[in-house]
């Protein structure tokens, strides 16, 4: 690799609005950001998946599971 070319890499900060934070590694010295695995509603159950138009049964049914 090229010496001088690369910017450095460093401990960062990340904070969420909703009051999380936690250490990971970017250019930058601190990150904020709008959501996060605490705060998603993937992560904490609050969203459902939906079966539009059958895919799932569709799915299993071809193949036989």
């Amino acid at each position: 690799m090229k010496q001088g070319i690369h910017p450095n890499y460093k401990e960062a900060t990340v904070q969420c609005v909703c009051g999380e934070s936690f250490a990971t590694g970017s250019i930058k010295q601190e990150l904020k950001v709008e959501i996060c695995s605490k705060c998603h509603p993937f992560f904490t159950g609050g969203q459902k998946l939906i079966d539009v138009g059958g895919r799932v049964d569709k799915f299993k049914k071809k193949y036989n599971i």
